[in-house]
């Protein structure tokens, strides 16, 4: 960490983790949809408290501002899963064919 502060490396990196979290979340939204529908929005939704109480929680500017765009990705991934329903629907995206009715289908661990 000082090597990062004495460079002022902070904001760089938190650039670059943020494109990274942000990208990792792309292929996740699809998965998620595809194997669970969206049944699976509430973990995104307790991924994205958690996320935000971390970043609350955590003194370090750097942990906090990474835990933060976690927490906000989450809570946007929550729209995107249904937006991706839509996309699917439409065809743009492939429809698994194992998945039952789209509203019965709930989410299990």
């Amino acid at each position: 960490m000082e090597f990062i502060e004495t460079y002022n490396l902070t904001g760089l990196i938190i650039g670059i983790c943020t494109f990274l979290i942000i990208g990792l979340f792309h292929p996740v939204v699809i998965k998620a949809e595809y194997y669970w529908g969206t049944g699976c929005w509430w973990i995104f939704l307790v991924l994205g408290i958690v996320g935000t109480i971390a970043a609350l929680w955590v003194t370090n500017v750097l942990w906090s501002s990474l835990l933060g765009v976690f927490a906000f990705s989450s809570f946007w991934t929550i729209k995107e899963i249904f937006e991706q329903e839509e996309r699917v629907r439409k065809g743009w995206f492939p429809a698994n064919p194992k998945k039952q009715d789209k509203k019965n289908v709930k989410f299990k661990m």
